[in-house]
């Protein structure tokens, strides 16, 4: 299956506040499906510990992050990378009170979560494989 991808948002040179407009956002699919929500983000940046002057450009984004970050949020620390799923910036496609993503969530590890839930979970409810009339 190909991944159909829309443009990247453009945020008009403007500076984006990570927690302000970026973390613990929804993210929703190209359909508007809800897929997950951003616990991190990935960017890049210089080597650690390498002090930013000025005139050195800002760090872009690279990927948003998901995973098990709840745990780590309530009893401190952080979640290992090989459990965080990447969803590569080129794949968002506008910056809102959502994020919107230019490709469906099927072709995204993120959803599995949701679509698990969805399947054995709440399908099991009587009413809940069909919306509510």
């Amino acid at each position: 299956m190909t991944r159909q991808r829309l443009p990247a948002p453009d945020t008009n040179g403007r500076s984006l506040d990570a927690q302000l407009h970026l973390l613990d956002r929804q993210i929703v699919d190209a359909d508007g499906v809800p897929v997950t929500t951003v616990d991190d983000l990935e960017l890049d940046s210089p080597v650690p510990g390498t002090p930013i002057e000025q005139g050195t450009p800002a760090p872009r984004i690279q990927a948003l992050l998901t995973g098990p970050a709840l745990v780590t949020r309530i009893f401190g620390g952080k979640p290992p990378a090989s459990r965080l799923i990447r969803i590569p910036w080129s794949d968002v496609a506008g910056l809102g009170t959502i994020i919107s993503l230019g490709v469906r969530a099927n072709s995204l590890d993120a959803s599995w979560v949701e679509r698990w839930i969805r399947d054995h979970l709440i399908g099991k409810i009587p009413g809940g494989r069909h919306d509510p009339q």
